[in-house]
């Protein structure tokens, strides 16, 4: 018998479902982002090619666009037309996104576009499920275990991405396309399990789509978004895009697009963005943490990614083929210590209150970027493991009691929709840590990257006049290379250059050992310019988390 509102376990189920449901669609965020070398592998798609690098950008950022997009609308239609409703649909719809992208049937350009379209079409799928299971959470069980629950449930959100890293690199190793079927039938029993088992508890607010904020919401941020990310690739003999003149005017017009958003929600009765949930200073200060945190988490994503397959593993004798496997592996503690501490984070903030765990979690996380800073590049794992487990610790520390901060200082009127928003908030901050710490890496590699070329390749007898061709390549393009994997030094010198050097300069040139080293300093240079505005962060979302929550009627 399915169980209903009246029965008692109808909250476990309710959390059970939901957590699935927030695991699938935060896995996937990040499941292709550890299997892109075997993604472009697939799909024959050369990644030193200048006009693969947007194709690259979009696999990466496509499904949390549209997530950071969608969520507030969704929620708010959760809150009119039932959260059940909504999240059900998203799990049949991600479901049969995942069958349609396992069976890409194109290969190059072609490949990476259905791939890429059906990426998003799966995103409004996910937003379903991110927009709704907090506020379901919410409604099924009382005010001393919400927290508990809420905390189980963004535990499973965000472990989910460092699960998908995992997850991603044992299924790339023998399949690509197995990264989608993996999806099918956990999102088969899951879609039939939630319709047959949730059932609307909460209360619905009626009202009407506000059009014009959608769109001038999903205008603004989807311009800014996109414009940070091409601000990474070159433009006009720089090494990045900031002076494009298509560039200023994404940022420019986002920005001025999103103020006049802002004028828009302030003035429709009922606006997709409830401003006034900001007039709650737990609202406010708790999305602002999240924001700041997303930022510094998604950034450690792919800092750990590049160090670990472009540089330390080839270090350690691995195969360029076999690195994300390991890079999965090698990142276990990381996943172990938000699986260890949130939901325990969530019990006990219940009992002694959300603000200490958030603080203490968020000092912890600054105190591992630090000593991540003073780990050489060819570290010993043993210490980059407790570092990352504490790091993980760190974020589940903060999470579970930051969300059960925000989501209880709303009436149940209003749940869907500060869901929403959380959830826009934390997908927006994953997206602008893209273009963040990739635009300071490339920063930090461009100071650095030319004149280590040319000395170590003209040290292997390379003609200096070649070593200096190959120094001109945008780091952009030497970053993406390390970031999947790869080594390009047969592609940038050429079989004419390689075959007319010695045989063990050109075996050194095309083996696992040089790309690596070529890359350690001027990697470790930009690797604390992110760490450092990392530590930032995560002080700063300290200090916003002692602000007093206090419960508004809203």
């Amino acid at each position: 018998m399915s169980a209903g509102p009246e029965h008692s376990h109808y909250k476990w189920v309710a959390l059970t479902n939901t957590t699935v449901g927030m695991l699938l669609a935060t896995i996937n965020s990040s499941i292709v982002l550890i299997s892109l070398p075997a993604i472009f592998n697939g799909i024959k798609l050369n990644p030193l090619e200048s006009s693969n690098t947007s194709y690259l950008l979009w696999m990466l950022m496509g499904y949390m666009l549209v997530t950071a997009v969608l969520v507030v609308t969704l929620g708010r239609l959760g809150d009119m037309y039932g959260r059940v409703k909504l999240y059900n649909m998203g799990f049949a719809i991600f479901t049969v996104c995942s069958v349609i992208l396992s069976v890409d049937p194109f290969s190059g350009g072609h490949g990476a576009l259905w791939l890429i379209g059906w990426r998003v079409v799966q995103a409004v799928g996910g937003s379903m499920l991110m927009a709704n299971s907090a506020a379901i959470i919410t409604d099924a069980f009382p005010a001393n275990e919400r927290g508990m629950a809420l905390g189980i449930n963004i535990v499973a959100a965000l472990a989910g991405s460092f699960i998908g890293l995992v997850l991603g690199g044992v299924l790339a190793s023998w399949d690509w396309r197995s990264i989608f079927w993996v999806n099918v039938p956990i999102g088969v029993i899951g879609t039939v399990w939630a319709y047959k088992s949730l059932h609307e508890t909460g209360v619905r607010r009626p009202g009407k789509i506000d059009w014009w904020g959608n769109i001038t919401f999903l205008v603004g941020l989807t311009a800014i978004l996109a414009a940070i990310t091409y601000g990474i690739q070159p433009y006009g003999g720089h090494t990045m895009g900031w002076t494009n003149p298509l560039i200023l005017t994404g940022l420019i017009g986002g920005v001025v697009v999103l103020g006049l958003f802002l004028f828009i929600e302030s003035r429709v009765a009922n606006p997709m963005f409830q401003l006034k949930l900001f007039r709650n200073v737990a609202f406010s200060s708790g999305n602002g943490a999240s924001f700041l945190i997303a930022v510094a988490r998604g950034g450690l994503q792919f800092m750990l990614i590049i160090w670990l397959q472009g540089i330390w593993l080839p270090l350690h004798g691995y195969n360029y083929e076999d690195t994300p496997l390991w890079a999965g592996i090698y990142l276990v503690p990381l996943t172990i210590g938000f699986l260890v501490s949130g939901p325990v984070s969530g019990k006990l903030s219940d009992k002694w209150g959300q603000r200490s765990f958030a603080v203490a979690g968020l000092l912890l996380m600054a105190a591992t970027f630090g000593g991540m800073l003073a780990l050489p590049t060819n570290f010993s794992y043993p210490v980059f493991a407790l570092l990352i487990f504490l790091n993980g610790v760190g974020g589940g520390l903060f999470s579970a009691p930051n969300t059960s901060m925000i989501m209880s200082s709303v009436g149940p009127e209003m749940r869907g929709a500060a869901s929403g928003m959380r959830s826009t908030f934390m997908n927006a901050g994953s997206l602008f840590s893209i273009g963040v710490f990739f635009s300071l890496m490339v920063i930090g590699l461009a100071s650095q990257l030319p004149h280590a070329i040319v000395t170590q390749l003209t040290a292997q007898n390379v003609p200096a006049g070649v070593a200096q061709q190959v120094a001109a390549i945008p780091p952009v393009g030497v970053l993406f290379a390390a970031f999947l994997g790869y080594n390009p030094m047969q592609q940038l010198l050429g079989d004419k250059v390689l075959n007319n050097l010695p045989p063990q300069n050109a075996q050194t040139l095309t083996g696992h050992q040089f790309f690596p080293n070529l890359i350690a300093g001027p990697f470790q240079h930009g690797l604390m310019i992110v760490f450092w505005l990392a530590i930032g962060m995560s002080v700063v979302g300290a200090a916003a988390s002692l602000a007093k929550p206090r419960r508004a009627s809203l």
